[in-house]
């Protein structure tokens, strides 16, 4: 469900007040691009690429051995390579999952069509990335190196100083399959890793930025417009902003109190390990997730039943999964949300499939810092199953159109959320013991 292991590079232009001009948003995965085709700079704007990255590598006091091959390509050769490359791997049986699980936790509408969204978004936002395991950058451009390529530039580069110094893929140990084990720990390293590169490349632009690369950014702001992006479920547009906005506010947490040796310690000396640390930088390093384990739900259901998805939601996603569900009926409003979370102390969820019938189920097991913080999410969670279940049945459940819902405490500090296609199997799930 959750698209915390992607490193492609998403552009969204959002203003910087910092700056008093735009910045670009990359998102990423960690997917390889190949476009045989594309052609090296020409010599006028690889002078330029030279320049920046000097600049950026004295901001950042850090250094590549190896230069890193570059390429340009056009919006229209993008979107083929978006076509081609990420989304040929994409098949209709992972779409068809990630729809049902986003679905069940109340972010998309059962009949999204997220793939072709994947390829109208890609093709509308992605503007330049690092391939971390060819060790190349992309910039797309369809008109010359101006004032946001640039910029996008000096972002791009801060990832393979990074890469170079701190290892994605060996010491970071981030990686699909890392992600896949562990999200919340995947979105806590990647907004480690885009808060450096947007505080580097808003440092950049505060010393080396010209009148000119101002001008190119208002012009393009003038006349920016993203029209897939707008209408993407609010879910999806705020996780993919998350690692850029709370991860550069964390870094500059750090950056305020040691410099950038204290950011290079969050890489090497002390990673950060979940949402929570990224949105209260107070709670970093020492605040560590308590995440429960669940029982095994397969046996407990029957033989027909398979479990598709286990993970941790964190702080972040039960923010999301409260304020963001696809039907603005269902949501709590923000502040109540964000209050509701703050107390996350740890969770593990399990999605399950009854492969003769095609019916989910799903077991969210939490736990809560105090039992006041229990308390109130318990009260969210309550209130957010009256409006996006109905009214609560006599024995406890909730039964809404699609699902039936119940929650369940098991401590002061703990309760589980259990949610089922049908009353039966909700049912099992209650019966089940839990520590």
């Amino acid at each position: 469900m959750k698209n915390k292991n992607i490193l492609l590079l998403v552009l969204i232009a959002l203003t910087v007040l910092a700056v008093g001009t735009f910045f670009v948003i990359k998102l990423s995965r960690n997917t390889v691009f190949v476009y045989e085709d594309n052609p090296t700079p020409d010599p006028t704007i690889s002078a330029g690429m030279d320049e920046i990255e000097s600049q950026v590598s004295q901001l950042r006091d850090l250094n590549i051995d190896t230069a890193i091959p570059r390429q340009l390509m056009t919006t229209a050769e993008l979107r083929q390579v978006v076509l081609d490359d990420f989304l040929e791997g994409y098949k209709a049986e992972d779409e068809e999952r990630d729809v049902a699980v986003m679905n069940l936790f109340g972010f998309l509408p059962a009949d999204f069509k997220l793939r072709d969204f994947y390829l109208e978004l890609y093709s509308e936002q992605i503007t330049g990335y690092y391939d971390q395991e060819k060790k190349e950058m992309f910039v797309v451009s369809d008109s010359g190196f101006g004032g946001l390529e640039r910029s996008t530039y000096a972002h791009e580069f801060v990832h393979t100083l990074q890469d170079e110094r701190f290892d994605f893929e060996g010491a970071l140990e981030y990686t699909d399959e890392s992600c896949q084990d562990d999200s919340e720990r995947c979105l806590a390293i990647q907004s480690l890793i885009e808060g450096d590169a947007t505080l580097t490349e808003q440092l950049w632009f505060q010393k080396y930025g010209t009148q000119q690369d101002m001008q190119d950014l208002q012009d393009f702001a003038a006349t920016y417009n993203s029209p897939v992006y707008e209408s993407a479920p609010d879910s999806i547009k705020e996780d993919f902003t998350f690692p850029y906005l709370y991860g550069a506010k964390f870094v500059q947490t750090l950056y305020t109190q040691g410099g950038f040796e204290a950011v290079n310690a969050a890489f090497t000396e002390a990673n950060p390990v979940s949402s929570e640390q990224i949105m209260h930088p107070a709670a970093y390093p020492n605040d560590v997730p308590n995440n429960p384990t669940l029982p095994n739900l397969e046996a407990a259901l029957g033989k027909d039943w398979v479990e598709i998805e286990n993970d941790t939601l964190g702080e972040w996603y039960v923010y999301l999964v409260l304020a963001k569900a696809h039907s603005p009926q269902y949501r709590l409003y923000d502040s109540l949300a964000l209050d509701a979370a703050e107390g996350w102390g740890g969770d593990t969820y399990s999605v399950l499939k009854n492969e003769q019938t095609g019916k989910l189920a799903a077991l969210i097991s939490f736990n809560w810092d105090t039992t006041a913080d229990a308390d109130a999410a318990l009260e969210a969670f309550r209130s957010y199953s009256d409006l996006r279940f109905g009214p609560v049945q006599p024995d406890g459940h909730w039964q809404g159109s699609d699902y039936s819902s119940a929650l369940r405490e098991t401590s002061p500090t703990s309760f589980v959320w259990l949610m089922a296609q049908d009353l039966a199997t909700l049912q099992l799930l209650q019966a089940i013991p839990l520590n």
